[in-house]
């Protein structure tokens, strides 16, 4: 295993330990409204303080970008991280969450790392070393037709102008496939192509630290991940649609015909 990586685990682990003993006192946590349906509280806080401190303590140089302090420090190696991805599901007592962490280095993908502390599932990728889920190689879905396909999706609460965008794909993608699932964690969510859960996934409004990670287990796994607007391989688009190579394109069609 990278080193690299292994550090990785360790502070997800470290603040997935964190996350799951606060549920014990959810009556007590300090929430705070950062936009209209986009939350903060101290447990996503406190979780990415773990995370920077066991990263800096191995790697003092690296740089840092986290969803809640923003960037820190400038070096050849990033670190990208959402302490808790699916903040409200977390907040509701509602069990899917996540903690995302990726690695750049100049500017490349090379280390990802989703963690679901519940079910202590551990999905990592390292560029060119393939994808697993605890240690065991996961690939995604041979399917090569929407019919019988499981899609999943985020509402795109932040980007309230792609609604009706967003209704008419929903409405074309329910009648051609198996169904649409929409759990409430981005990084949950692209973990679960990479490992065949999900036959395809498409969302408006993410950010960076929703997508770095799921991004790099998915090209590992074999499939592929794009801008939802140019078809292109993804990098840095808020708007993503990602798939098997077959899939990913049956998906884009759809979309383009509603955008």
């Amino acid at each position: 295993m990278h080193p690299m990586l292994n550090m990785g685990i360790r502070a997800v682990r470290a603040a997935g330990d964190y996350i799951v003993r606060c549920m014990e006192r959810m009556h007590g946590i300090e929430v705070i409204t950062k936009s209209r349906n986009d939350f903060v509280s101290d447990v996503d806080r406190r979780a990415e303080a773990i995370i920077i401190d066991v990263l800096h303590k191995a790697y003092p140089g690296h740089a840092i970008l986290a969803e809640e302090s923003g960037a820190q420090g400038d070096s050849e190696y990033r670190w990208i991280i959402d302490p808790l991805d699916g903040t409200t599901n977390y907040l509701h007592g509602f069990p899917q969450f996540a903690v995302s962490l990726a690695l750049e280095h100049k500017g490349v993908l090379d280390q990802g790392i989703v963690y679901d502390p519940l079910r202590q599932e551990l999905f990592t990728a390292s560029r060119g070393d393939g994808a697993h889920l605890d240690g065991r190689r996961i690939r995604v879905t041979r399917r090569d037709t929407l019919d019988g396909a499981l899609i999943g999706t985020g509402f795109p609460f932040r980007t309230l102008d792609k609604m009706d965008n967003y209704i008419g794909i929903f409405r074309e993608l329910t009648q051609v496939t198996a169904g649409i699932r929409r759990p409430g964690a981005a990084a949950l969510d692209l973990a679960y192509v990479a490992a065949g859960r999900l036959d395809g996934f498409w969302e408006y409004g993410l950010e960076l630290w929703d997508i770095a990670a799921g991004a790099l287990l998915i090209r590992e796994a074999g499939g592929y991940i794009s801008d939802m607007d140019s078809g292109e391989p993804w990098r840095n688009s808020s708007n993503v649609v990602a798939g098997n190579p077959v899939l990913h394109d049956r998906l884009l069609e759809i979309i383009r015909k509603q955008c």
